[in-house]
């Protein structure tokens, strides 16, 4: 154009041949009348940059695309005031927009053509005043809402689906004529539509967990202790968790680090459940802005494979903080309960009162018949061993964080198995007692006269031995390759409960409900 009509791209005419303008992570923070200029535009992306507010009096009246994602969007106002009338996709998402203030910003009255619109990661809460709005675009074809706190209600793909019944694509899903048959009806029952998500933990094996039986140091004595050890796995939830009465499940507080979690006792804490623990160095850093709180599964006794088969469901009405939570992601602990218990010895004034009485009594009792067998025998029966138990000694043997994230877009369940690498046992150093020591030693002195006549034999032995040993070598290879030590491992699986899954088990509740009222 410059070598046949340079005229054209002269002065202010270059301005008239734009048709779509492209400004990128280029931190632009307002869109100012200058882009009136731009008499033919039609697309105008401004992606990732510092936009709070845009006037619309500014924009083309020939705009028909208006890309705005990745900026910081808090209010619609200033953007419905003149909007393009023309205009077919609006892209609004990754912004800060929430509900209810604007919602009522996207209907027909400010978007009569929008084809395509994306809402994704903001902060809708509100389904159904949503949908109402919604459903006066007429044209709307393609809807992304993906990121909002909203998707996470159980019945928010169906209700959508059936109340806007012209939408082709939702969260980048086609929607068939099997899915519209599927969620037919669902619109016109509201009372289904709750403002609260259901999430389902389960926790399943654990292996690689070394035997602490091989780490104990064997005492001779009666004043050792018994040692019993216990696993279980740890993690964290969002802090607007609604817990039901009567949960068998342990909840403890959490302070958040990048690494370990700190557990405060919680005085609703049961059995099996956290009541205190070691602080690790690494807690001592910066917390995390969310807050959680940490889940206990049931302690269980060493195995080789260990078998939690926990399974818990959580409701949240909290959908915000559900959604911070999804966003950052859990943190899945293997902690480690040793409990040394002490046998308790009688109380040592009981003990002196019997002495005291035993003594005054002795003359007095010389000249008594002997007393029947039957209570000899009840007086020589040993009495039940007690055992006092220390505090329990919490030891975190693996942690890891969980990508949660996907459960806010279109996936439904994250199902993983953390891998925490091979623990390094380190095994105790026992010293030799005095006996074994004076035993080695006569050993060793009888062994010398015999060395002589034994060293001959071995010289003409030894070149037979040399093949045996290679095959004992090559046997022992083999055997230590079969022995290779197991990574530390835990099953792992959060699913967010959709239609028509949730609806099942609330049919469930309503039909126990009603057959308590009947009886």
């Amino acid at each position: 154009m410059a070598v046949l009509a340079p005229e054209l791209v002269r002065g202010s005419n270059v301005f008239q041949l734009f048709r779509s303008l492209r400004i990128v992570n280029k931190g632009v923070e307002e869109v100012d009348e200058g882009l009136l200029q731009l008499h033919q535009l039609e697309e105008l992306i401004l992606s990732t940059n510092k936009i709070s507010g845009i006037n619309s009096a500014n924009l083309p009246r020939t705009l028909k695309v208006l890309e705005l994602c990745c900026n910081a969007v808090a209010d619609l106002q200033d953007l419905c005031a003149h909007p393009p009338p023309e205009l077919q996709h609006l892209g609004l998402g990754y912004n800060r927009l929430c509900s209810p203030l604007q919602d009522k910003y996207l209907t027909a009255t400010f978007w009569p053509n929008l084809v395509s619109l994306d809402l994704s990661f903001n902060n809708f809460t509100d389904l159904m005043e949503l949908v109402s709005q919604l459903s006066s675009l007429q044209k709307l074809r393609v809807l992304v809402l993906q990121g909002n706190p909203l998707v996470l209600i159980p019945t928010y793909r169906g209700f959508l689906v059936d109340s806007l019944p012209k939408l082709s694509f939702l969260d980048d899903i086609h929607i068939g004529p099997d899915e519209r048959l599927q969620f037919h009806g669902l619109a016109k029952q509201p009372e289904l539509i709750r403002n609260e998500a259901r999430v389902v933990v389960s926790i399943g094996e654990i292996k690689g967990v070394p035997d602490p039986s091989t780490q104990q140091q064997l005492e001779v004595g009666s004043k050792a202790p018994v040692i019993t050890y216990s696993y279980c796995v740890t993690y964290e939830f969002a802090e607007g968790e609604e817990i039901e009465d009567g949960s068998s499940t342990e909840v403890t507080k959490i302070h958040q680090s990048p690494t370990v979690a700190t557990l405060d006792v919680d005085s609703s804490a049961q059995d099996t459940g956290e009541t205190g623990g070691q602080q690790d160095p690494a807690a001592t850093e910066e917390p995390k802005a969310h807050s959680a709180k940490v889940f206990v599964t049931p302690g269980k006794p060493w195995e080789d494979t260990i078998d939690c088969s926990y399974r818990k469901e959580h409701t949240v009405r909290d959908l915000v903080g559900l959604k911070s939570y999804l966003a950052a992601g859990t943190i899945v602990s293997v902690i480690e309960e040793k409990v040394l218990s002490w046998p308790v010895r009688a109380d040592p004034e009981e003990n002196a009162v019997t002495k005291g009485k035993a003594g005054r009594g002795k003359n007095k009792n010389r000249a008594k018949v002997p007393e029947p067998r039957d209570k000899q025998k009840k007086k020589k029966k040993a009495k039940p061993c007690e055992f006092r138990s220390d505090p329990p000694i919490r030891r975190t043997l693996g942690t890891q964080q969980v990508t949660l994230e996907t459960l806010l877009a279109t996936e439904d369940l994250v199902a993983t198995v953390c891998d925490f690498g091979i623990l390094v046992t380190e095994q105790p150093l026992q010293p030799p007692s005095l006996e074994e020591k004076d035993r080695k030693k006569q050993k060793d002195k009888s062994k010398k006269p015999k060395a002589e006549k034994k060293n001959q034999a071995s010289r003409k032995t030894a070149a037979s031995a040399k093949g045996k040993r290679k095959n004992k070598d090559t046997a022992e290879l083999e055997e230590g390759q079969n022995l290779q030590p197991v990574p530390l491992t835990v099953q792992f699986q959060m699913q967010l409960l959709r239609w028509p899954w949730a609806a099942s088990s609330q049919s469930q509740e309503s039909v126990a409900t009603t057959v308590e009222k009947t009886q």
